[in-house]
């Protein structure tokens, strides 16, 4: 007998999809061939049918492409599809040839000397050094608060504050900020939100629907995936790209290549499945560090002794990939740590299908004094291990071999 259920109707539209089917479809552009994957358009510039067309591209009055430094059709795909997957309020995504160069992007295409940027302190090493170095230089004032803080954030404001900018989880203390309620200060003193979402990837956390202006994205680490190739990727408003980004894009010329947006496309295929299987062998591999008597701290949002526990829980939506922790000793036995790994390897990367470890005081954060690095909760037995694909089992003998060859 036949079913009265009707068959759920299918919209065509890209946003009323799930996030999985957003990544495999979202964006494409196929050219007369009909091929199944995105092309890459490996070209410099583009020809005109007539030169009455080329003056009304460059006036912007015939849409199309010019010249690759401005916008490409893979990278335009790349665009669309990292859009649709962040949802609400990502109206423009422009793509660039770094994560840092998507952070300076978002910095400073929307700010002019005189101005000042509020930021969080516990930033990534570069970023700091965008906020605390670059843009003063430039005659951009800014302030470094404690991001936890939210009076902290209230009390930095000025009235020429233009920017807050942090990252969330912070790089590589896994120190929160909460979205929607230091949105609400730096919208009440009439400044923007720059949100680096990197640890999380848009799929566990969406700073937008929090209420952030700008998001960044290193497309380098989980984007891609496998340790390929460089990009980053900004987020924002219509009026944002039109009043700022899109002509620094195009006069300073911080683009990705098209080879480059096609690996990521690419990568945003397999986001889901991998972020799913690192956060499930992320969360396995801290609470057993944390039973390890040669590791004196665990962090990781989704534990309960996180001290921002209750804040990971109501704004993201998983874990994500990355543990850190404190190995009980100073330096001499963290090194003997890492380098008694055998499958997990000493890297200063991170979002890569292998298990990787970083010491952040000697690499990524060691540009900072000793004091900065302790303010931040930077010790010399401090480690970042970004969770891969191996087996989780393997992972766990892997770590607490070496924690025990390196105490032996």
């Amino acid at each position: 007998m036949a079913s009265d259920k009707s068959p759920k109707a299918i919209s065509s539209d890209p946003a009323t999809w799930a996030p999985e089917t957003r990544l495999v479809h979202g964006g494409v552009l196929r050219s007369q061939f009909g091929e199944t994957s995105e092309a890459i358009f490996l070209t410099q510039g583009y020809v005109y049918n007539s030169a009455e067309q080329a003056e009304a591209r460059f006036k912007n009055e015939d849409p199309g492409y010019q010249y690759s430094r401005f916008s490409n059709p893979t990278v335009s795909m790349l665009e669309e599809r990292i859009r649709l997957l962040e949802g609400e309020g990502a109206e423009e995504a422009r793509g660039t040839a770094t994560g840092m160069a998507a952070v300076s992007a978002a910095i400073l295409a929307g700010l002019s000397a005189g101005d000042h940027i509020v930021s969080a302190r516990a930033l990534f090493g570069s970023c700091r050094y965008i906020v605390e170095d670059l843009c003063p230089r430039f005659g951009i004032q800014s302030t470094l608060v404690d991001g936890r803080d939210l009076e902290a954030w209230k009390a930095a404001v000025r009235p020429n504050t233009k920017a807050f900018f942090f990252e969330t989880p912070t790089n590589p203390t896994m120190e929160l900020v909460d979205i929607a309620e230091v949105s609400k200060i730096a919208h009440a003193a009439g400044a923007r939100v720059i949100v680096d979402n990197v640890f999380a990837t848009p799929l566990l956390q969406r700073p937008m629907q929090h209420g952030a202006d700008i998001v960044v994205y290193s497309a380098t680490k989980h984007i891609d995936g496998q340790g390929r190739c460089l990009g980053g990727l900004v987020l924002c408003s219509a009026q944002f790209l039109k009043d700022h980004l899109q002509d620094y894009i195009r006069q300073t010329g911080p683009s990705i290549s098209p080879f480059n947006a096609w690996i990521m496309l690419k990568g945003l295929e397999t986001l889901p499945v991998r972020v799913r299987a690192q956060s499930n062998s992320a969360a396995k591999i801290a609470d057993t560090l944390a039973a390890n008597p040669r590791i004196k701290r665990v962090l990781y949002p989704f534990r309960a002794d996180h001290p921002q526990y209750e804040l990971a829980r109501r704004q993201m939506a998983g874990g994500g990939q990355m543990v850190t922790f404190d190995v009980d000793g100073g330096k001499q036995e963290t090194f003997r740590f890492l380098n008694a790994l055998k499958i997990a390897r000493i890297s200063n990367n991170l979002g890569d299908a292998k298990s990787l470890l970083t010491h952040p005081a000697t690499t990524t954060h060691q540009r900072l004094k000793p004091e900065a690095r302790a303010e931040l909760g930077i010790g010399e037995g401090t480690v970042r291990l970004s969770v891969g694909l191996e087996a989780v089992d393997d992972l766990i003998a892997d770590l607490e071999g070496a924690l025990a060859t390196a105490f032996a």
